[in-house]
C-alpha cells in the first residue's frame, strides 16, 4: 500500500516538475512583455513586473505591420488547412478500409516523410516553385504548407477511421444503404472530431512555420509573422526585447487557443455513443 502510494506522489511530481518546465518559458514571455525598459535592464529581474506597462505592445504595433503579418499567416495557415484536409480524407479512408500492398507501400512512405529535414526539401521545392512564378506568393507558400502537413495529415486520419468500427457501415449496407449514402451519414459524422483535429495541427504547423516562409516570401507585403518578428532583433544581434516579448506573446495566443480546442474535442471521445453493447 505505501509503495502504492509512493509511486503515485512520484509521478505526480514528475509531472508537476515536467508542467513546470513548459510554462516557464511561456510565464517569463509574458512578463517580459509587461516589463519597463528599466526594469529590463535590471541585474536582478523578477517574475512579476514592479511598474506593469503597454508600451511595449504600442511600441511593436508602431514598429512592425504586426496586423498585416498576421493576415498574412492566418490566410496562408488557414487555406493550408482546409486544403489538406480534403485531400487526405478520402486517401485515409482508403488507405485504411483496402489494406493492400500500395496501401501499406504508402503509409511506410508517410512515416519516412516525416524525418526528411527542411533543408533537404528547401531547394527543390524552390526550384518548383520559380518555375511555376510562385516564389514571394502566399499561393506559393500555401502550396508548400499543405504538401509538408499532408503526410501527418493523411497518418492522423488514418489512425481516426480504423477507429470507426467497420460494423457500423456493414449494417448500413444490410439497411440498404450505399456506399455514397454510408460515407456521408455513418462515417462522415463519426470522423468529425478527427477532421477538426487534424485541420488544427495543420492550422498550427502552418501558423508557426518560419524557414519556408523566411526563403519564399522576399518582399514586406507578403511575409508571415514569425518572419516579422525576427525584425525587432537588430544587424548587430541586440534585440529589442520589450516589443519582441509584446508580439511573440501575441502571436503565441492563437497556438494556445487552437491546443485548448483540440484538447476537448479529443478527450471528448470521436465514437461515444456509437456503438451499442
Amino acid at each position: 500500500m505505501r509503495t502504492g502510494t509512493a509511486g503515485r506522489v512520484g509521478q505526480y511530481a514528475a509531472l508537476l516538475g515536467y508542467l513546470v518546465f513548459l510554462a516557464f518559458p511561456f510565464l517569463w514571455l509574458v512578463s517580459t512583455a509587461f516589463k519597463s525598459p528599466r526594469e529590463l535592464g535590471s541585474l536582478h529581474p523578477t517574475w512579476i513586473p514592479r511598474d506593469p506597462t503597454l508600451d511595449n505592445f504600442r511600441q511593436a504595433f508602431d514598429e512592425q505591420p504586426l496586423l498585416r503579418a498576421a493576415g498574412n499567416s492566418l490566410l496562408a495557415a488557414f487555406a493550408a488547412a482546409v486544403i489538406a484536409v480534403l485531400i487526405a480524407t478520402p486517401l485515409a479512408y482508403v488507405t485504411a478500409r483496402h489494406r493492400t500492398r500500395l496501401t501499406k507501400a504508402v503509409t511506410g512512405w508517410v512515416v519516412v516523410s516525416q524525418a526528411f529535414p527542411l533543408v533537404l526539401v528547401i531547394i527543390p521545392l524552390f526550384l518548383v516553385l520559380k518555375n511555376l512564378r510562385l516564389i514571394n506568393s502566399l499561393a506559393g507558400l500555401v502550396l508548400v504548407y499543405v504538401v509538408w502537413a499532408l503526410p501527418f495529415a493523411l497518418w492522423m486520419l488514418v489512425g481516426y477511421v480504423r477507429a470507426v468500427p467497420a460494423e457500423l457501415e456493414d449494417a448500413a449496407a444490410v439497411d440498404g444503404a450505399g456506399r455514397l449514402r454510408t460515407l456521408v451519414s455513418v462515417t462522415a459524422p463519426l470522423l468529425a472530431p478527427g477532421i477538426v483535429a487534424t485541420a488544427l495541427f495543420a492550422f498550427i504547423t502552418a501558423w508557426n512555420e518560419f524557414f519556408f516562409a523566411l526563403v519564399l516570401l522576399k518582399t514586406a507585403d507578403k511575409q508571415t509573422l514569425p518572419v516579422v518578428l525576427t525584425h525587432f532583433i537588430g544587424a548587430e544581434g541586440v534585440a529589442d526585447l520589450g516589443p519582441l516579448a509584446a508580439a511573440a506573446f501575441l502571436a503565441t495566443l492563437p497556438s494556445l487557443v487552437v491546443f485548448a480546442i483540440i484538447q476537448r474535442r479529443i478527450t471528448g471521445g470521436m465514437l461515444t455513443g456509437a456503438v451499442k453493447s
